[in-house]
């Protein structure tokens, strides 16, 4: 179905953090699948994982017990700080699970119509539920009616949550990012997550942080939670868990990790041997290979290095971000340079229509970092140059 509008380039095979092209062409790739193929293309202990696991077993169902399965349930629980862990298989299905989460908890408290503050240019997916969580009306158009049960309020206010908590009785938690992805790369300020995590405990409400995209490394720490020591009750995981093997994971803590029971929620494919083998991987190689602070060396390197080389350049607006996960917001829609940087042999996306996020692989060395900035400064400043040209040319007539 027509349902990307897709580049004209198809990859035959990668490597660290190049790409090339079935014609031979190769590219930087500052995407990674989006924020999913955190140890690059063809990792060699990886790649051996796989080979491995799919020479004893792929699946088995959730039928029976999972060894790997409970390995990874229980080294996610070490590095969150959480208590219990439901797999399956994608991030808008980590997200249902939440939401599923907290409707029963809701009910559980004799709630009848529980419900769930949400944030403006939040994305969350796009499942009827999770769609209907984001705050898009372009994700959202023409899929009514949509999914009630959500307040939303604007991203990084806590006075406007303070405000539902005073107002609506039927509040039973709240779903954020930390960072806005699809949003722009909007990055709250760092007593945020504090002032939710405290309207929450004085009201009984779940804080459920979405870290599908944030997650798994990508802003130098495992979660971006842990910037601000903060844990979460519910947090739903995916993307860079399983470095382009599908999976998800949905993680919780305290009051909300017993309220599933046996038939309350299920995945056929979720935390399979093979998925469970590859995040397993993951997360060791991540750790192994000190990715982490990578992440922040390099994501401060490539800030740094864009705010330099951008200054006083008209209609640059702001550069932001936290570890690899960077947006560089401009001041007038900019998606034609999108096929512009793939032409000069990067790939970069851009989201929220004006906003260019770079969401390389956590493996990015200093000197492809140096290469992404030599390719992408120029093409920002002359996108910008010819921006202003009109306006300049009616001023001198």
């Amino acid at each position: 179905m027509n349902t990307y509008a897709r580049l004209p380039v198809a990859f035959a095979r990668g490597e660290g953090v190049w790409l090339w092209d079935t014609g031979g062409k190769r590219y930087l790739d500052a995407v990674a699948g989006v924020a999913v193929c955190g140890l690059g293309h063809s990792h060699p202990k990886f790649t051996a994982v796989l080979r491995e696991q799919v020479g004893k077993l792929i699946h088995t169902s959730n039928l029976y017990e999972i060894a790997l399965q409970e390995r990874l349930a229980d080294r996610l629980a070490a590095i969150s700080g959480m208590d219990e862990v439901f797999f399956c298989n994608s991030g808008c299905e980590a997200n249902e699970a939440a939401i599923k989460l907290a409707r029963l908890y809701g009910h559980k408290k004799n709630i009848e119509a529980p419900a769930i503050v949400v944030m403006e240019k939040a994305f969350h997916g796009r499942t009827i539920a999770t769609l209907s969580a984001t705050g898009s009306r372009k994700v959202q158009a023409g899929f009514e009616p949509l999914v009630s049960g959500f307040v939303r309020v604007p991203f990084d206010d806590l006075a406007a949550v303070k405000r539902v908590a005073e107002s609506n009785r039927n509040v039973v938690a709240v779903l954020v990012e930390l960072l806005q992805g699809e949003g722009g790369v909007i990055v709250c300020h760092d007593d945020y997550l504090k002032g939710l995590r405290e309207i929450c405990d004085a009201h009984g409400w779940l804080l459920m942080l979405d870290e599908v995209q944030s997650g798994t490394g990508r802003t130098g720490r495992w979660f971006a939670f842990q910037h601000s020591g903060v844990v979460p009750d519910v947090m739903p995981l995916a993307k860079g868990l399983g470095n382009g093997v599908p999976i998800g994971a949905c993680l919780a803590a305290g009051p909300a990790a017993q309220l599933f029971k046996p038939g309350s929620h299920g995945s056929t494919f979720g935390g399979n041997p093979l998925a469970c083998a590859a995040a397993l991987a993951t997360l060791a190689l991540i750790e192994e290979e000190r990715l982490m602070e990578n992440a922040a060396r390099i994501g401060d390197f490539i800030r740094t290095g864009l705010a330099q080389r951008l200054a006083g350049i008209k209609g640059l607006k702001e550069i932001r971000g936290k570890g690899l996960m960077i947006g560089i917001e401009l001041d007038h829609p900019c998606g034609e340079l999108v096929p512009q940087a793939l032409e000069r042999g990067v790939l970069i996306n851009v989201t929220a229509d004006n906003v260019i996020r770079l969401l390389p692989p956590l493996i990015l060395r200093h000197e492809e970092a140096e290469l992404l900035l030599a390719t992408l400064v120029p093409l920002v400043t002359e996108f910008l140059a010819r921006q202003s040209a009109p306006q300049a040319a009616v001023q001198t007539a």
